[in-house]
């Protein structure tokens, strides 16, 4: 069974144009073509635009999605950890839903809050285990107090600077410009300097080992597409981690 270009588009929630588009770079061919010119896709192909569609939802760009394409052949493996990531981002945004309606409840209500069960979802420490397997409970106990000490105002202002940052990594990026220019080795000393003041890594730590952490969270930005999506995808990540060992090789 098969189904038509027009079809899948509105099934998708996308357009014939996009599919034709991804049919043109290679990122998606149909099954077969009619005689007709009619694009047309079986279930094979429904998988494959399933999954582009998943990593266009991560924020990833169509060339690096082409990427991880080729290199994860294996898509009942890819599917499932993809599949496991949202099912935590449900949980997360379950939780957030009734902790909010909580809070109208209450405002129309008797206007007793409850602190403990305002914040549930919005729990940065979700990836607590994940970080004291790779840098350790010491590294992740002085940056969760360090961020629990901060003000609302406080916590902001660092989200905004990483963003800042973030959109100042892929600008240089599609613009060309190597890893080893003067514009990227200036991204990469405010990309040290932010980490810097990150209570728990090494950066911040006296006789930590920089240069190695440094140039080991590039190589991670580009491995794990949580963190190659803050920089347009596994194309930027590359190029941020490029610039970040040139700095670490002259600078740490």
């Amino acid at each position: 069974m098969d189904w038509s270009i027009q079809e899948i588009a509105k099934i998708a929630g996308t357009t014939s144009r996009t599919l034709r588009h991804y049919d043109d770079i290679g990122l998606l061919k149909p099954s077969r073509t009619g005689h007709n010119g009619y694009r047309y896709y079986d279930g094979p192909a429904l998988v494959q635009l399933q999954r582009i569609l998943l990593l266009r939802e991560l924020g990833l760009g169509l060339p690096a999605i082409a990427e991880v394409l080729d290199r994860e052949t294996d898509t009942v493996k890819a599917l499932s950890s993809h599949l496991d990531w949202l099912a935590q981002e449900q949980d997360r945004l379950t939780r957030q839903i009734a902790s909010v309606r909580q809070t109208i409840d209450t405002m129309k209500g008797d206007g007793k809050y409850m602190a403990q069960n305002m914040f549930d979802g919005f729990d940065h420490t979700q990836y607590k285990d994940e970080v004291e397997e790779r840098w350790g409970k010491d590294a992740y106990a002085a940056s969760d107090s360090w961020w629990r000490r901060m003000s609302a105002e406080e916590k902001q202002q660092w989200k905004d600077r990483v963003q800042k940052l973030g959109t100042d990594w892929i600008s240089a990026a599609e613009s060309g410009v190597a890893p080893d220019s003067t514009e990227a080795q200036d991204l990469a000393r405010r990309h040290v300097e932010w980490l810097r003041g990150i209570p728990g890594t090494p950066t911040a730590a006296p006789g930590g080992d920089i240069k190695g952490y440094v140039t080991g969270l590039g190589e991670m930005y580009v491995a794990d597409p949580r963190f190659a999506a803050n920089y347009g995808g596994e194309t930027g990540a590359i190029f941020v981690r490029d610039a970040l060992r040139v700095y670490a090789e002259k600078n740490l």
